[in-house]
């Protein structure tokens, strides 16, 4: 494996577009969550993919996967104001695969709450935080660009399985590696 020293332009540039193109694929998911975009998300997760958002909620296969937002109560919750705010994603590229860990925010309009007035802005209700949690995407690198292998989801509320996927990414070198 090179370092970054000897790394050549060509590899350089490559590592800022996969880079880039995981970015865009990871922000896709609001816009596409929140609009029902059934044929665009299965597009970007791979035939065999799997969809894990804890306990008995699961979903095997891309088909699978991007028909959860054609369902009835999907559709009801984005004609309600759904809004799936995601934050910036940390990325580990190694290769043809890719390790991305996300945060995610539903948000929802607040319908019973006082009307506020933002100067410039109009008034408003508001928003309410519904949920936050941490998505671990697993991706490949395909001939038609990167796609989703896995994506995990865990609500944080202070149990471990969302804390394991925030640790993942904050995980320091190993002691073997920064020896050889």
């Amino acid at each position: 494996m090179r370092t970054d020293a000897a790394k050549t332009i060509e590899d350089r540039i490559r590592a800022i577009e996969d880079r880039l193109e995981i970015y865009n694929l990871i922000a896709s998911h609001p816009p596409s969550a929140d609009t029902g975009a059934q044929p665009y998300i299965q597009s970007i997760f791979l035939e065999d993919s799997v969809l894990d958002l804890g306990g008995a909620k699961r979903a095997d296969g891309g088909a699978a996967i991007s028909h959860i937002v054609t369902r009835p109560e999907h559709s009801a919750a984005i004609k309600g104001g759904l809004a799936h705010f995601a934050g910036l994603p940390h990325v580990v590229v190694d290769g043809d695969r890719a390790v991305v860990t996300s945060y995610l925010q539903i948000l929802a309009p607040h319908p019973t709450a006082d009307e506020i007035e933002v100067s410039g802005h109009g008034a408003s209700r508001g928003y309410r935080v519904h949920r936050v949690g941490a998505n671990r995407w697993e991706l490949e690198r395909t001939p038609r660009g990167w796609k989703i292998r896995r994506r995990t989801y865990r609500t944080l509320d202070g149990s471990e399985p969302a804390l394991d996927i925030l640790r993942q990414a904050v995980k320091p070198p190993s002691d073997a590696t920064a020896n050889a």
